[in-house]
């Protein structure tokens, strides 16, 4: 378990340190974080200053929308038409990350704020509004002080700039979202190849990811064997996406991942819940590598979403975005 995903003392800058941490900290942080991502692609942190009750508290008001009838999780359903905001509810077995594979055992609620006019909170738990944006505004705290550490470890020339690309999360003109994921018990009957979430890398900077007790989630090593991210309680997981792959010129390693079916029976019987903060940069962000270097041509963030949306959810439009990221 430790051995292929380190497990890293982030206490020095959690956001229980509001007055942060001495530069000698920060150098030693960002020195094992920086080798951590730019090997394994992925991190457990403690001690990032988001408590287990917060967490909790968020699983416990998401159960009670998903237990919701289905009718009523309808009205909130994630629009498909490409035209507004992406926030909303996903079905069952809706969405899918690997083009031949059946769609993912999974339902699914995107939080991405702020909302259009159209579009509402579910009015049968307002509870969930406020819990969520709170958790919400903790994530991009913690995201920007990890962004923060990667970059004194990638000798960035200027941090606060590129802290800056990031600074519309949850404010309008950026796609970073928070997801509540469950999957369900395991069925009877599975489609052949059907597992909880396909294998797939993340398509942003950085993704943060809370899993409660049930097992699954495992990822790809550089020698091309799969090992578990078991939880651990009191961390939060941390892993490197496409776009920051890309725009450190694969010095940091976007690791694929997926979320198999368990097979030890207790935890069939059971389902599985997570929640990851998907942390992306402005849309308008250019993504040039931070090195200098030409390795990959300047691109938007917002181009680079639009490349494969229409790969992920299976109810969108083929004229909305690409099919060939």
């Amino acid at each position: 378990m430790g051995e292929e995903v380190p497990i890293i003392d982030f206490s020095a800058y959690g956001l229980s340190q509001p007055h942060g941490a001495s530069r000698a900290q920060l150098t030693t942080l960002a020195q094992s974080l920086t080798h951590t991502l730019s090997t394994v692609g992925f991190a457990y942190l403690t001690h990032v200053g988001i408590s287990q009750q917060e967490v909790d508290e968020m699983f416990e008001v998401w159960d009670r929308f998903f237990a919701l009838p289905g009718d009523v999780k309808e009205k909130y359903r994630r629009p498909s038409d490409g035209s507004r905001g992406r926030q909303g509810w996903i079905a069952m077995e809706r969405a899918r990350v690997v083009v031949d594979r059946p769609c993912d055992l999974k339902e699914a609620f995107n939080v991405i704020p702020p909302l259009p006019p159209e579009q509402t909170w579910p009015g049968e738990l307002p509870e969930l509004e406020k819990v969520s944006l709170k958790f919400f505004d903790k994530c991009v705290q913690l995201t920007l002080r990890i962004l923060e550490v990667m970059a004194i470890g990638l000798d960035v020339p200027d941090i606060p700039g590129f802290l800056a690309v990031h600074g519309s999360m949850g404010k309008g003109g950026n796609s970073t979202q928070l997801r509540l994921l469950r999957y369900p018990p395991v069925p009877d009957r599975v489609k052949e190849r059907q597992i909880r979430c396909g294998e797939h890398t993340d398509y942003g900077s950085i993704t943060l990811l809370w899993q409660d007790g049930a097992p699954g989630l495992e990822i790809e090593t550089l020698t091309h064997q799969w090992v578990p991210v078991p939880p651990i309680p009191g961390t939060v997981v941390v892993n490197i996406a496409d776009m920051m792959q890309r725009w450190t010129g694969d010095r940091l390693r976007s690791t694929p991942h997926r979320v198999v079916l368990p097979e030890e029976e207790k935890w069939r019987k059971v389902p599985r819940r997570s929640i990851p903060f998907f942390a992306h940069p402005d849309d308008d962000a250019v993504l040039t590598c931070l090195d200098g270097s030409d390795k990959y041509p300047p691109m938007t963030a917002e181009e680079h979403m639009k490349n494969l949306l229409s790969k992920i959810y299976t109810d969108l439009p083929t004229s909305f975005g690409k099919t060939n990221y």
